[in-house]
Order: C-alpha cells, then sequence, then structure tokens
C-alpha cells in the first residue's frame, strides 16, 4: 500500500491565506461606529422621537469632529492621537455651543450640522487637494 502525502504550502510571515484577524476587526469597529454617528446625526436632524435619539447623537457630537483632528494627526502614534482627537471634539462642541448660545440661536438641528461641518472639513481636504492638483498638472500639460 502507498500512502500519498498532501502538498503543503510553505507559510511564512510574508504568505498568508486571508487578511489579518485584527484588520478585520478594525474595519468592523469602525463601520459601526459610523453607522451609529450617522444614525445620531440622521435622529437628530429629523427631530425623531427615538430612544436612541440622545445617545446616538452625542456619540455623533464627539466622532464627527474627532474623526477630523484624528486624519489631521497622522504623524502621532495611536494612543497619543485618540486622545488629542478626543479633547479637541470636546473643545470644538464646546466652542460651538457656546458661540450659539452666545448669539441665541440654539438648537439640536443646528448643532449637529455645525458640529458636522468643522468635523467633515479636514476629512475633505486631502480629498479636494488631490482633485485640485490633478486638473493643474493636466492643465499644464495641455498647453
Amino acid at each position: 500500500m502507498q500512502t500519498i502525502r498532501a502538498k503543503t504550502a510553505a507559510t511564512n510571515g510574508s504568505e498568508r491565506a486571508g487578511p489579518e484577524p485584527s484588520r478585520d476587526l478594525s474595519a468592523l469597529l469602525t463601520g459601526g461606529a459610523t453607522a451609529v454617528a450617522a444614525t445620531g446625526a440622521v435622529l437628530a436632524a429629523t427631530g425623531t422621537g427615538s430612544p436612541l435619539r440622545a445617545s446616538c447623537a452625542l456619540f455623533f457630537l464627539l466622532a464627527a469632529p474627532a474623526a477630523g483632528i484624528a486624519a489631521a494627526l497622522r504623524g502621532l502614534d495611536p494612543f497619543a492621537r485618540v486622545i488629542v482627537a478626543l479633547a479637541g471634539a470636546v473643545v470644538v462642541d464646546m466652542l460651538v455651543a457656546q458661540s450659539m448660545l452666545a448669539l441665541h440661536h440654539w438648537s439640536l438641528r443646528g448643532g449637529v450640522l455645525a458640529v458636522a461641518l468643522p468635523g467633515a472639513l479636514p476629512l475633505l481636504l486631502p480629498v479636494l487637494a488631490c482633485r485640485g492638483r490633478g486638473r493643474t498638472a493636466r492643465r499644464t500639460r495641455s498647453s
């Protein structure tokens, strides 16, 4: 009787069959956080009387500016980036609330919108800068 051995691929550290589990978990958590924040923004903007409105809106008010600040601080180590981003998010929230109260224009919808715009700006700047460079390069080549 003959023994048949299955060929096994050599697996060293550089060759893996699938994506890393930690990468999958971080993508899953990021997607979940984005869904909760978007739900909070939508619930607060529409004025829906859901029991989840307050907690999801509070999560949005912290997550939106924190994501923008964290995107601007790519050079820091991850723990320092999280701490600085959360502290900056609290500062942005307080400045928006203080200015809206001082101008007598406080509303939940206005607060969500006023926090969403500065939070999205650092995330959109690299996209706009890349598009601007591409147009400039095309114009100089065609001239």
